[in-house]
């Protein structure tokens, strides 16, 4: 919401500047975005008159002219200057851009040029080129009597500080410059002017019939027509407004609505009689119907949108958006006024259905003053009869709006006991009746009467809110919160420990924390089985749905990071998958590009492969605590669709309790996510690892073992099929008590094996406990090993 201080003063009454409105605007909950003076870009642009114009000696289109800027420049010396406007003439009174000035349009600083031979002081400037309007035709040309030689932001007016303030979406009320001033009133800023209302009875009915059709869309619908206008240009006053907040000025007709919807926060339209067909008539939009808004679109309506229609069909979107062919143009004479209360939640969900946004869909879905129909109409019939004339008939009412009085039952001491603050109950009773609320006492407690332009007033709570917002936030002191003695108790649960336990151990392992949208795009979530949860309002198309998996956001993190030239990328993430049933924690990560850098041993640089994935996968569980040694390697879950076939497995406690995923992602993914190579991912399941139970110290105190251990090598023939990660755990489960490491050193398949098998060679280390091992004592376990690997079809290798 722009305004700027200018306009502020039509409504408040006081002395006070621009840094007196930010400080008090921050203070009370309207936070100010930025503050923009137009004069700035104007700095170097004079008022000047052009003495003579002649003809340039080298081009038929140019004139060279002798321009007087004021005493003030080049010592009342009149300046050269070479125009090509074809309106560039003796006598004109124009605005000159001296060197050194920038071109608002363009940029572009001006400066001494000899322009076809002849040397150019400056130029001469339209409209266009001062972001003033779209006319290039010619230069400017002001008023005879305009003082030359005065600053052009002076003499315009474009000194006018523009304040853009962030509306938070309860405030409706605050939607228009009235309500930002009636908030600065109540502060202390200022007083607060009586809005003038005028009064117009108007003549006979109004020659368009008026109704609403759609009372639960629009429960009220007033209008007026007005013959006889002139629809010209709006008065420089109010363009100046209109542009300095961002608004185009386009006609009188046109400007004078959105002049009270800025203002006064209430949307309007005005219609060109002449383009009507019989009734103007609020109803529901039929299934499949089509509407040309102002912005040139069409857009296919459904049965649940309001409309603004008559005998021909739809000329509006109700609240939003007008039609193209029922605007007013320079040959309006008869206009309609429109003036309605519609539903906000109604244009709420229309707006979103069409994806539609403006600024009266901004204030009607907040919600604008039902009471203010009458007033609102009378306001803008006023300048319509004062700009373009006319005569105008009496206010159709069709329909009621939603007026009720709004009681909230409020207790003073309230402002103490929840806003932290104690506040006079004189002083919250000035504060409330400067914002509009009406007071009735009840003993020690208030009746609080809420205005009706306040449609986010419900309870006390919000009450203290206004009278504490008023009063001060800053006000409020700050109070420690009770602390018990002693030492403070640990806060994080168990969940929270565990991933801070694993984003130092990922960190530690050379990953990089990466932190992206929950939201990913339907086409995203598909290969990973499709999003469950979709956002009833999306930011976007490409933020649809909640993730199923989080290695489309590492994917695409991978993917800008390729484009901008890295090497290798490991990242990592923890967050929350989003399944049909619920929630799960996960802890994601991916490798793609090099291991390491090219190496002077074989000039080429080496890629991350499935083991390096597997390896961060164990390394990343045995940190949450998974027993890693007692996991199975199994088949992948989606295979052929995320994982590589042959290059992917699980990690599993059983045949069902999967702990994670890991591998090489299939090529087919990766293309579609635009990554180049190979690339290795890891999902960790942190909800499915098991959680130890508290029985004692967290670990034994380390005891270092008396005896030398024994180291033994075996070497097995084993069926090509049989994982090796099978043999070594019943290798290691073959004597637990002597065993207490089994190692997968060499794995061989070629000459000296038969075709179907593989060799395996597994070290194993022996831990003697009170004495050393006998040589039959480490026969006994040999032969143990041996049959625990028998059972598995593995033999002792010859």
């Amino acid at each position: 919401m722009k305004i700027t201080l200018d306009w502020l003063r039509e409504h408040l009454d006081g002395d006070f500047a621009v840094e007196d409105v930010i400080a008090t605007l921050n203070r009370i909950g309207h936070e100010v975005e930025g503050v923009e003076n137009p004069a700035e870009k104007l700095a170097g642009f004079r008022v000047a008159r052009v003495l003579t114009a002649e003809k340039h000696p080298q081009a038929d289109k140019l004139q060279v002219l002798t321009v007087d800027s004021g005493p003030e420049v080049n010592g009342g010396i009149p300046l050269t200057v070479v125009c090509g406007a074809p309106n560039a003439r003796a006598g004109l009174v124009g605005v000159l851009g001296l060197p050194g000035a920038v071109v608002p349009a363009n940029g572009m600083e001006l400066k001494v040029a000899a322009v076809r031979g002849v040397e150019s002081n400056g130029m001469m400037c339209s409209t266009r080129e001062l972001e003033l309007g779209d006319d290039h035709d010619g230069i400017i040309e002001l008023p005879a009597d305009a003082p030359v030689g005065t600053a052009f932001a002076d003499y315009s007016g474009a000194g006018d500080p523009v304040i853009d303030i962030s509306i938070t979406p309860n405030r409706q009320d605050c939607m228009g410059v009235r309500g930002i001033a009636r908030d600065l009133a109540a502060a202390g800023l200022g007083t607060l002017k009586p809005l003038d209302v005028p009064t117009i009875a108007g003549e006979g009915a109004p020659a368009t019939e008026i109704r609403t059709d759609d009372p639960e869309g629009c429960p009220a619908f007033y209008g007026r027509t007005i013959g006889g206008v002139t629809n010209g240009t709006a008065p420089e006053w109010m363009r100046r407004r209109l542009e300095a907040v961002g608004q185009r000025s386009i006609s009188a007709l046109v400007d004078i609505s959105n002049y009270v919807m800025f203002d006064l926060g209430r949307p309007s339209h005005i219609y060109d009689r002449a383009k009507l067909d019989g009734a103007l008539v609020a109803r529901r939009a039929k299934d499949g119907e089509m509407v040309t808004a102002l912005n040139g679109k069409e857009y296919t309506l459904t049965g649940t949108m309001t409309v603004i229609a008559d005998g021909s069909g739809v000329h509006d979107i109700a609240g939003i958006m007008g039609g193209e062919h029922s605007g007013c143009s320079e040959t309006t004479t008869d206009v309609l006024i429109e003036i309605a209360y519609f539903t906000p939640e109604r244009i709420a969900l229309t707006g979103q259905a069409l994806g539609l946004t403006s600024d009266a869909r901004s204030r009607f879905e907040r919600g604008v003053d039902p009471a203010f129909l009458d007033d609102a109409t009378a306001i803008v019939t006023g300048h319509v009869l004062a700009i373009c004339g006319g005569t105008p008939s009496a206010i159709t009412r069709a329909g009621t709006p939603p007026v009720g009085t709004h009681h909230i039952d409020y207790d003073p001491a309230r402002a103490e006991t929840l806003g932290g603050i104690a506040i006079d109950a004189e002083r919250q009773r000035d504060i409330l009746t400067a914002l509009g609320f009406g007071i009735i006492e009840q003993g020690t407690h208030w009746q609080v009467a809420v205005p009706s332009w306040r449609r986010d007033m419900d309870g006390a709570p919000d009450v203290v809110e206004e009278v504490t917002r008023i009063h001060g936030f800053d006000a409020i002191p700050s109070t420690p919160l009770p602390r018990s003695d002693g030492v403070a108790k640990p806060t994080a649960t168990a969940d929270q420990l565990l991933e801070r336990r694993l984003r130092r151990a990922a960190a530690s392992s050379g990953f990089h924390e990466a932190v992206t949208w929950s939201f990913v795009s339907e086409r995203d979530a598909a290969p990973f089985g499709g999003g469950t949860w979709t956002l009833a309002n999306p930011i976007s198309e490409d933020l649809k749905v909640m993730r199923p998996s989080l290695l489309p956001g590492l994917l695409a993190a991978a993917q800008r990071n390729q484009h901008r030239g890295a090497d290798s990328i490991r990242l990592f993430e923890i967050g929350r998958r989003y399944l049909a049933d619920a929630e799960r924690p996960t802890l994601a990560v991916l490798m793609a590009g090099d291991r390491s850098a090219r190496g002077w041993q074989t000039g080429k640089a080496a890629p991350f492969d499935a083991f390096d994935a597997k390896a961060a996968a164990l390394a990343l569980l045995e940190a949450a605590g998974a027993p890693a040694d007692r996991l199975q390697v199994m088949e992948p879950v989606a295979a052929g669709q995320i994982w590589h076939p042959g290059q992917s497995a699980t990690l599993r406690l059983g045949p069902k309790a999967v702990l994670a995923e890991f591998g090489a992602l299939h090529p087919a993914l990766t293309r579609g996510f635009d990554v180049d190579g190979p690339v290795m991912a890891v999902q960790i399941f942190l909800d499915a690892i098991p959680a130890k139970r508290a029985s004692g110290p967290a670990r034994p105190a380390f005891t270092p073992p008396a005896l030398q251990s024994v180291r033994r090598d075996f070497a097995f023939l084993a069926p090509a099929t049989l994982a090796a990660a099978d043999l070594v755990r019943a290798i290691r489960a073959a004597d637990k008590a002597s065993i207490v490491e089994a190692r997968l050193f060499d794995r061989f398949a070629g000459q000296g094996v038969p075709e179907g098998q593989v060799s395996l060679a597994v070290e194993v280390e022996l831990q003697p406990v009170e004495k050393s091992f006998a040589d039959a004592e480490l026969k006994a376990i040999a032969d143990k090993v041996v049959a625990a690997a028998a059972k598995l079809g593995a033999v002792l290798r010859g």
